[in-house]
């Protein structure tokens, strides 16, 4: 007699999971093994997976993959603490045809992802810690308020320039702009009407709210730097040459862990000062920089470079041998040399020796 098998069980098979994320939806695909399963769309609520996941398949190995955008980490980290293998990739990494790349919709990228998850194809971005997402933004912050100070400044000075306004004899210096001294003669500038002088001091006003906000980044940012979690760390990369606190900072908090980086061009490939290549045949064309790259650490490392040949004689002697090639392309070989030392005195927690160098 065949008895009849009351429990479902999915042990030792595999479940893969695409989600395309939004604010108001999810969009879900499943794919069990070689066949598609369901694609649905459900509220952006992980407990609701989870529960259709382990009714309608237990035991099931399940894997789950989302793109890195507006939703964080946070899904990940629910759902592998609720027994599912979830790992966050970067969008341009998702292998995708052109047919998907003309015809874009929402469900298409979440079976893409799910299709991609099943192959093998996908390889996961690095996931920060709660508490360094958080140290993250303090730095982040600053960014952003220096960028907002920079834009109103540019601002004013357009101005000036529009209507042919000098500075005074003690402001020709651009040493000497954006001082107490210099706001108080911006007050004081008058234009035409008193439209165009509420225009002026409109900006004056968001540029001096724009300082204050950096300087308390700023404040921050250096508090933060002398706490237990980042004060050694911080003395070490400062030992570089070139490389001052806020750089050091964002070096820290954008990098996190100097370990997960297997060598030298797993960091720079991060950073984003690798060239573009292009091969077919026997032809191969180095291009300019990747696009790819952490755009908080790629303008830094770059001018950290400009910084260093000043400051370090074997780094100038090097500079100075290749820029007869190009100049830019000899920068990038510095700031490479740059990312060389920041390696080195991570992982060793030793300070950097100018008079010996890290080749």
């Amino acid at each position: 007699m065949v008895e009849q098998r009351t429990k479902l069980s999915f042990k030792e098979e595999q479940i893969f999971v695409g989600i395309d994320t939004h604010k108001k939806n999810w969009k879900v695909s499943l794919y069990h093994q070689q066949t598609s399963l369901k694609a649905f769309s459900q509220d952006p609520n992980p407990e609701l997976l989870v529960n259709y996941l382990h009714r309608n398949f237990p035991e099931a190995d399940y894997y789950c993959a989302y793109e890195a955008g507006f939703s964080g980490f946070w899904l990940q980290k629910y759902l592998s603490k609720n027994g599912i293998n979830c790992i966050v990739v970067n969008p341009a990494d998702i292998p995708t045809s052109h047919k998907e790349k003309e015809f874009k919709t929402d469900p298409r990228d979440c079976r893409k992802i799910a299709k991609a998850l099943r192959s093998n194809l996908l390889e996961a971005i690095y996931v920060p810690t709660d508490a360094g997402l958080e140290y993250r933004k303090v730095v982040r912050l600053y960014h952003d308020m220096s960028k907002n100070y920079t834009r109103y400044k540019n601002k004013v000075k357009g101005i000036l320039n529009f209507y042919g306004i000098n500075y005074p004899p003690e402001f020709e210096s651009s040493n000497n702009h954006w001082s107490s001294s210099f706001f108080s003669w911006l007050g004081g500038l008058r234009l035409t009407n008193s439209f165009g002088d509420w225009t002026l001091q409109f900006y004056v006003q968001e540029c001096l709210k724009a300082k204050e906000l950096k300087r308390i980044a700023t404040s921050k940012v250096r508090e933060l730097s002398r706490t237990d979690t980042f004060k050694r760390q911080v003395l070490l990369l400062r030992s570089i040459p070139g490389i001052g606190l806020i750089t050091a900072m964002t070096i820290i908090t954008e990098i996190e862990d100097i370990n997960r980086f297997r060598n030298l061009d797993t960091l720079c490939s991060y950073i984003g000062i690798i060239p573009s290549t292009k091969s077919s045949g026997e032809k191969e064309r180095t291009g300019g920089l990747t696009h790819r790259g952490n755009k908080f650490l790629k303008g830094l490392i770059i001018e950290s470079a400009w910084m260093a040949i000043r400051r370090d004689p074997g780094l100038l002697q090097t500079y100075t041998r290749l820029k007869n090639r190009e100049e830019n392309k000899a920068i990038i070989r510095i700031a490479r040399k740059l990312t060389a030392r920041i390696i080195y005195v991570l992982v060793n927690q030793k300070p950097y020796d100018m008079r010996y160098g890290i080749e």
